[in-house]
């Protein structure tokens, strides 16, 4: 693909959701440059913002297979992965997949499941592939997952281990619509609550994955954008932490910073794409210590901080 179709396509996703879903462009923007990097997104939003709607909407838009999976706390590994069922007739055990076999996961109040149950998504949002009694099985390609959680409930919860937080390469916020008397007309409309019947599909998961392909062969980060992200690293000497961002995070935030720079029609990297993004792609792996935690200290308010510290490159 061209530099122009690559644009023109990853732009025409977000202008088809865009016609249905009340929400901010810069959180689309986000949310399909996670995918156009490879990488898996955490939505964590109050209920009832559109956390759901979004990833059928882009499934739509993208023209790949959808699975949506309820988290809850009976939930078990097999349930996502899939299990080995004795065939009497055939005298063997047959494979019968889990809804994990797709290209887009919607994985639901992913903080209702137990560990165990949140352990079974590790190997496949890092690795592309589930191991069942020994046996691995390659997951279709693309592959990603979108989760959400609730953030204000604190019973019947899980919360998400570093390992599994380290594997979503943003965590987003959706938030109120600025304006929802759009989304009641809008409503009136379509008389329906689900709108994702009406999207228009505009790319395949064949073209995504050339669009990864030129990002990866195309897009440049100089010498100097290389350097500005490796200063982040300084974010784990700050005494408020346990820990700071992994190298995973850092490569991260190198990748979703060549997709932001596609989206904007461009084939390097500058450091805007990078501060754009930084808190969303750095945030959610500090770990803050228990008492600053109390006072309120979160992980993307460091981030924050540090961006105003670290010198920009011109």
């Amino acid at each position: 693909m061209s530099g122009a179709e690559v644009v023109s396509e990853a732009k025409a996703i977000i202008d088809e959701v865009s016609k249905f879903i009340v929400a901010e462009r810069e959180f689309l923007e986000k949310v399909v440059s996670a995918l156009l990097a490879g990488g898996h997104v955490l939505l964590e939003d109050v209920p009832g913002t559109g956390k759901t709607l979004t990833a059928k909407l882009l499934a739509k838009a993208l023209g790949v297979s959808f699975k949506r999976i309820q988290f809850t706390p009976d939930l078990l590994p097999s349930d996502i992965l899939g299990t080995k069922v004795w065939r009497p007739e055939k005298g063997e055990f047959e494979f019968v997949l889990g809804p994990i076999f797709c290209n887009l996961v919607l994985a639901d109040e992913i903080n209702r499941a137990p560990p165990k149950t949140q352990s079974a998504l590790l190997e496949a949002m890092e690795e592309g592939q589930v191991t069942i009694e020994g046996e691995t099985f390659k997951l279709p390609q693309p592959f990603f997952v979108i989760a959400t959680q609730n953030p204000i409930e604190f019973e019947g919860v899980f919360p998400l281990p570093e390992a599994q937080l380290d594997r979503f390469m943003m965590k987003l916020s959706l938030g109120y619509a600025k304006d929802e008397k759009v989304i009641l007309r809008r409503r009136l409309e379509w008389k329906t609550d689900d709108p994702s019947m009406y999207v228009q599909t505009v790319t395949s998961g064949e073209n995504l994955l050339k669009i990864r392909e030129y990002i990866e062969k195309n897009v440049k980060v100089s010498d100097e954008v290389i350097e500005y992200i490796s200063r982040f690293t300084e974010i784990r000497r700050d005494s408020r932490l346990l820990a700071g961002p992994s190298p995973r995070g850092l490569v991260s935030l190198l990748r979703v910073s060549r997709a932001m720079a596609v989206l904007d029609g461009r084939d390097y990297v500058i450091p805007d794409d990078v501060k754009k993004v930084a808190v969303d792609v750095l945030g959610h792996r500090l770990v803050v210590k228990p008492e600053y935690q109390i006072d309120g200290v979160r992980g993307e308010d460091i981030v924050r901080e540090y961006l105003r510290k670290i010198p920009v490159p011109k």
